[in-house]
């Protein structure tokens, strides 16, 4: 049995199927994702970026808005890396948005992170109709740690240069000294120990003598208080008794006008005699106290003046 193959149906259908594979990729290479338009935009890094590539993802807070178009050194610095996207229009690119490289999670795959633009900002447009808007970039947390390290490396060199400085040899000769004297003065110290403790002791003691004293102390200005207030209650009494002894004066010089004339003379001649005998007694009273044997031997002689003579 003879099979008969009918070319022209075989290449009719591989004609077919390439066409519809053509069309399938120039469709998915218009952007057949319901129909969304793209605008381009770029960003001047002034770092490395390595790791990014074009056709990595543009993330606004995390969600897909486009993707890196074109990566290239900047013309106008070699020392800049200019970078273009393409983004999905709507997406809110404000003038204070800004743009930062990242990479994602452990593969490291580096991507372009959109963030900022508030509310109040305007749109970020290009300066003219043929000018692409330019997205305001900020270094990466790789460089900023890299910078941040820079700087700590810079300030540990800087303090270990100054402390090489600080301890030369003749300041560590000088701290070898001051530790010898130390270790000296802390052998010399427990060598004295037994003194010490006598001191200490000895200290203690002044401490408790000194607490006693002072507790006796208090005793002596509480008695000195009680005295003062028997001594101010003694002059309030004195005071008081000088106040009636005042008035008793009062009223006895009244009494003292009162009397009359004849009874006057013989009242002097009293008081003349009580003054004679008061002189006597203090006479007395004074050769009492310089010869206190004169009471039973009498008054010593008296002793001859100038040109007389002693009398037996």
């Amino acid at each position: 049995m003879d099979d008969k193959v009918n070319y022209a149906l075989v290449g009719t259908f591989v004609l077919l199927l390439g066409a519809a594979l053509v069309a399938g990729v120039l469709w998915l290479a218009a952007g057949a994702h319901g129909g969304k338009h793209y605008g381009t935009y770029q960003s001047i890094m002034r770092e490395s970026v390595a790791g990014l590539n074009v056709d990595a993802p543009v993330k606004y807070l995390g969600v897909d808005v486009g993707k890196v178009k074109e990566i290239a050194i900047d013309p106008a610095d070699s020392s800049q890396v200019r970078l273009r996207f393409l983004i999905e229009q709507g997406t809110p690119i404000k003038k204070d948005t800004e743009a930062v490289l990242k990479t994602q999670g452990l593969t490291g795959i580096a991507y372009v992170e959109l963030s900022g633009g508030t509310a109040d900002s305007p749109p970020l447009r290009g300066a003219n109709a043929d000018d692409i808007p330019t997205i305001p970039s900020k270094p990466s947390l790789s460089t900023r740690l890299e910078s941040v390290l820079s700087t700590v490396l810079a300030s540990v060199d800087r303090m270990s240069s100054n402390l090489n400085a600080v301890f030369d040899a003749d300041t560590r000769a000088a701290l070898k000294q001051m530790l010898a004297d130390t270790a000296t003065l802390t052998h010399t110290l427990a060598a004295q120990q037994a003194e010490l403790a006598s001191g200490i002791a000895d200290a203690a003691r002044t401490a408790r003598n000194t607490s006693r004293a002072s507790e006796h102390l208090g005793l002596a200005v509480d008695r000195v208080a009680k005295a003062a207030e028997s001594v101010e209650k003694m002059a309030d009494k004195v005071n008081a008794a000088s106040d009636r002894v005042g008035r008793s004066v009062e009223s006895a010089a009244g009494s003292f006008q009162a009397l009359s004339a004849d009874t006057a003379p013989p009242l002097a001649n009293l008081l003349s005699e009580l003054n004679q005998l008061t002189a006597s007694l203090q006479r007395l009273s004074e050769q009492t106290q310089r010869n206190p044997n004169s009471l039973l031997v009498g008054a010593p002689p008296r002793k001859p003046g100038p040109g007389e003579r002693a009398q037996p």
